[in-house]
């Protein structure tokens, strides 16, 4: 694994090593290691707990609080059906926070030391291995951190009582989405609306990069354009 100028050991802690691939990198992280193999990322034991997550941990945490935020609103004075329809809403909402997330965020072009660490660490590991069932779903610590951030923003964005229904429902819309991200690469689906799911994520993993940012749905791509042509369209090109 070598990038100009310097050599990724796979058999040493990665993390600190790939800023040092520079250009590089962005080839180097783009050429998949198709193992189900965990590599290291931090010499420190404690660090590297954080960097692991089994993928039921994500419902079990998360489903019980989504339902909390989403009672919330309920016991503040919303109507049953006005509670399950903004719970919808707000699972709907995530499936564009998801597609602004992989494509904007995840998918940013680095070279330099710290911005191909970082990449690496959000989203880059995962294009690398992406067969590594222990790093596919997104850590509790991290998931914490974004839900706060999004707590604090939909106090600004919602009203006292929409607001906590909106977030249990955006929350039910990551939970969706992890499991369906997991299974997509680790499932063997025989109904045909998830077999299509994990072909288009597949494609996404290994044939059209940055095109196909949708998980959960292909809805966005359709509606921005980064909807990927199919192979009989690129051989008609």
């Amino acid at each position: 694994m070598v990038g100009k100028g310097f050599t990724v050991d796979l058999n040493k802690p990665l993390v600190f090593q790939v800023g040092h691939l520079g250009e590089s990198y962005q080839e180097w992280v783009h050429t998949p290691i198709l193992t189900e193999e965990s590599p290291r990322f931090f010499e420190s034991d404690f660090l590297e707990i954080f960097t692991r997550t089994v993928w039921w941990v994500v419902p079990l945490i998360w489903v019980p609080v989504a339902l909390y935020f989403i009672r919330m609103s309920y016991t503040m004075g919303l109507t049953l059906a006005l509670v399950a329809m903004l719970s919808v809403l707000g699972a709907f909402v995530w499936t564009f926070l998801e597609y602004c997330f992989h494509r904007f965020l995840f998918h940013i072009d680095t070279k330099s030391y710290w911005g191909n660490t970082f990449h690496y660490l959000i989203h880059g590991c995962h294009h690398k291995h992406p067969m590594d069932g222990l790093r596919l779903v997104i850590p509790p610590v991290e998931a914490a951190i974004l839900a706060l951030m999004f707590w604090y923003l939909y106090g600004i964005l919602f009203t006292l009582s929409t607001r906590p229904v909106m977030f249990g429902g955006g929350l039910i819309g990551y939970v969706i989405y992890d499991m369906v991200h997991y299974y997509v690469h680790h499932g063997q689906p025989t109904k045909q609306s998830l077999k299509s799911l994990k072909k288009y994520h597949l494609n996404h993993h290994f044939r059209i990069q940055n095109k196909g940012f949708g998980i959960t749905t292909a809805l966005w791509d359709r509606v921005f354009g980064t909807l990927p042509k199919t192979k009989a369209a690129d051989k008609r090109g």
